[in-house]
């Protein structure tokens, strides 16, 4: 289908951490698709950056917004929802927000722990929670997690991040289980190692690379 054909025309499209890496990343494919799409995430002066950017190729209509939203707080995420709501036919999620930490499982402070499963377990929880009442009162949409290899695949020093991943993906079949009779499709998506500012450090460094590639 040509990109001229906007078939997402119509459509609202909530990105939480939509303003860098592969939620901005889904966020322009989105738009060029012609869907009107809401960047959520806490750095606002990054989002209003990302969004400037995604404007000037938006295609179809399509609109770019930002609200500023904390994952891990219900609320936040419950207002971001209805914000995204506002701007017309609600009916995609991307739920990316997320972070890793690295360090031996002995070692691990509670506080990372914690941090990485609250933002990228619990946030997805709350986002998907909260946005199922407005796709199902727009006759079904699609909910899509970024997951990662790391969701099924051991990767050393890094036990927060995969047993957040593992738990997005069971969240993630549930969803799916749940609510496929309300025409609301979940899906999860496996990345490897993308090159965004998140993975600088990691792509430089060439043993970590190349065991990636093995």
């Amino acid at each position: 289908m040509a990109r001229s054909d906007s078939p997402l025309a119509d459509n609202v499209a909530l990105v939480t951490g939509g303003g860098s890496g592969i939620g901005l990343g889904c966020a322009r494919e989105l738009v060029l698709d012609g869907a009107t799409v809401v960047l959520a995430a806490r750095n606002t002066d990054r989002l209003e950056s990302a969004a400037a950017e995604l404007r000037s190729v938006a295609r179809g209509g399509a609109q770019v917004h930002t609200v500023s939203c904390d994952v891990t707080d219900e609320d936040s995420v419950a207002a971001a929802c209805a914000a995204t709501a506002a701007h017309g036919r609600f009916t995609m999620v991307v739920a990316n927000a997320g972070f890793g930490t690295g360090g031996p499982i002995h070692l691990t402070p509670l506080a990372d722990w914690n941090g990485v499963i609250g933002t990228n377990l619990t946030g997805a929880f709350l986002t998907i929670k909260h946005s199922v009442s407005h796709l199902a009162a727009n006759g079904g949409g699609s909910i899509v997690a970024i997951s990662s290899i790391a969701g099924t695949a051991t990767h050393r020093f890094m036990t927060p991040y995969d047993v957040s991943k593992a738990g997005l993906e069971m969240l993630v079949r549930q969803t799916a289980d749940e609510l496929g009779c309300r025409n609301i499709r979940a899906n999860a998506v496996r990345p490897g190692l993308v090159p965004t500012d998140a993975t600088a450090a990691m792509l430089a460094t060439e043993a970590i690379v190349s065991d990636y590639l093995e």
